[in-house]
């Protein structure tokens, strides 16, 4: 029987993020799947619903946080939440592992459709790119809106969760997911054009080695060129809101 607490509770609940919200993908862009066609506002709604269920998942097995990303990990690190850096790599690892898990699960859920899809559509299933050629990519503005994304997730996570919100709120158990949910939905709404808002490490990297490890038949490259975009660039935009939110007096 397992022991639940916080390393299990990351590594599951991003297991789940990365199964719905890759999953959602995978039904928007792979051949002969029901919902193939769909729209930008079906990835919005399914990544926001991703992030929840993965919180409440995170939450049940042990994990009070339910960070499921290695951004909001380091930025709670620097505010204290954790006792040690020590810890913190612990979850850091577990999120990895549960989002590469995630991303095996979702290969075999769509296991018939891989064969005929388009290979830039099938990464796109595992990982973020923007929406451009190799020629025409313009890293450092990818990077520039990397960062500006995920200062307003970790911020907008930091404000939800402060003392002049919930506690004055009066949240009940719960509650603050369903408003994270929200800022998901956003952020893809309002930021998630350039590059196809990866906020988080976890659901980028992890994904994107499982696409570079599994047997998936006419698969391109993993477009390694970019990868440090998405890892890079949401940590460094939890940090600055990190002493953003510091400044002000939020955390």
């Amino acid at each position: 029987m397992f022991t639940t607490g916080p390393v299990l509770g990351e590594f599951f609940g991003t297991l789940v993020l990365v199964v719905f919200g890759d999953g959602n993908v995978a039904n928007l862009v792979l051949k002969d799947s029901k919902a193939n066609g769909s729209n930008w506002v079906h990835i919005c709604w399914g990544w926001a619903w991703a992030v929840g269920l993965g919180v409440f998942a995170a939450n049940a097995l042990g994990s009070s946080q339910g960070d499921l990303n290695p951004a909001v990990t380091v930025a709670k690190t620097l505010a204290g939440v954790y006792g040690s850096w020590g810890e913190a790599c612990n979850i850091i690892i577990a999120q990895m592992i549960g989002g590469f898990c995630g991303a095996v699960i979702v290969w075999l859920a769509y296991l018939s459709h891989w064969k005929g899809s388009n290979p830039d559509s099938m990464l796109g299933v595992f990982c973020t790119a923007p929406n451009k050629s190799r020629e025409e990519r313009n890293l450092c503005c990818c990077f520039i809106t990397e960062v500006i994304a995920t200062f307003f997730l970790v911020t907008l996570i930091m404000c939800v969760f402060s003392k002049g919100v919930a506690t004055e709120a009066g949240f009940t158990p719960g509650m603050g997911t369903f408003l994270v949910v929200g800022i998901i939905y956003g952020l893809g709404a309002a930021l998630g054009g350039p590059t196809g808002y990866a906020l988080n490490p976890a659901r980028d990297l992890s994904p994107r080695i499982a696409h570079f490890v599994l047997p998936i038949p006419g698969k391109r490259d993993s477009d390694w060129g970019y990868a440090l975009i998405p890892v890079i660039g949401p940590l460094v935009g939890a940090v600055g809101a990190y002493f953003f939110c510091h400044a002000v007096g939020i955390m």
